[in-house]
């Protein structure tokens, strides 16, 4: 069942998913990654609904949702997600999400901890990348490169040749929320990170490039109440499709963890 709901100025597109569990029961909320829907975590969603209600949210500016009102970071989302949650009856809930719905996630726990129960968090971002010296120069050379070209650059067909030269996937594809992806991936959540204070299990795949595992280990010990898990031969995307019951049983152990 989709509903439309209003919070902090932007339209949420949510997508129900009634489960056999029995009344009061821990629900989940589903969050997904950048460039997504909630298509994408729903065969998951699907494949727990014997165990709890989910819902799958469309982030602003994703799938059936517009663009938030303005250029929002993660605490932006984290807001209006807190607002929507805040207007339903009590429960504990527990955030599911990937890449980017991990950055919202983080987020929300820190800013409102009462609006969770636990965080499943998969191939989590939302820490600075560790680079080498070398590595980092050469990113930094890249950066202001591309800023100096794009001063003398108009919007158009040229500007559009810089993005393909000097932008990643995400930055190309990303139109008018470009200033919200820029904006999510210069934040640092580490003293969020460091303020959660629920159980949190963070998945990773150890062939993963974009969210690589030595994230997660810096997240694990920075969350007093996290397990972390680095599963063998997956990577970004195949965590989610071919690695689907290694996360269903991770997420059903902390189900158990919270009764």
């Amino acid at each position: 069942m989709r509903e439309v709901v209003r919070a902090r100025g932007a339209e949420l597109a949510l997508f129900h998913l009634e489960g056999d569990s029995p009344s009061g029961a821990v629900e989940l909320i589903w969050a997904h990654g950048w460039g997504q829907t909630h298509a994408a975590l729903l065969p998951l969603a699907q494949a727990m609904r014997r165990s709890a209600r989910s819902t799958l949210v469309d982030l602003p500016g994703f799938g059936a949702s517009p663009a938030p009102p303005g250029p929002w970071g993660t605490a932006d989302y984290a807001d209006a997600m807190a607002e929507w949650l805040g207007s339903l009856p009590p429960a504990r809930r527990i955030w599911i999400a990937h890449s980017f719905g991990c950055r919202v996630g983080l987020q929300l726990a820190a800013r409102h901890p009462e609006t969770l129960a636990g965080l499943c968090l998969i191939a989590a971002a939302g820490l600075p990348p560790q680079r080498s010296p070398w590595a980092g120069a050469r990113v930094t050379a890249r950066r202001w490169a591309f800023r100096l070209a794009r001063q003398f650059t108009p919007e158009g067909p040229a500007r559009d040749r810089l993005r393909q030269r000097f932008g990643s996937a995400d930055y190309r594809a990303a139109g008018p929320l470009r200033p919200i992806l820029v904006k999510a991936v210069g934040e640092d959540l580490t003293a969020a990170a460091q303020a959660v204070r629920v159980p949190a299990v963070l998945l990773y795949g150890d062939q993963d490039r974009e969210t690589p595992p030595e994230m997660g280990h810096r997240l694990h010990n920075l969350m007093p109440q996290s397990r972390l898990y680095v599963l063998r031969g997956f990577d970004h995307w195949s965590l989610l499709t071919d690695g689907r019951h290694l996360i269903i049983q991770r997420l059903s152990e902390l189900l158990e963890q919270l009764g």
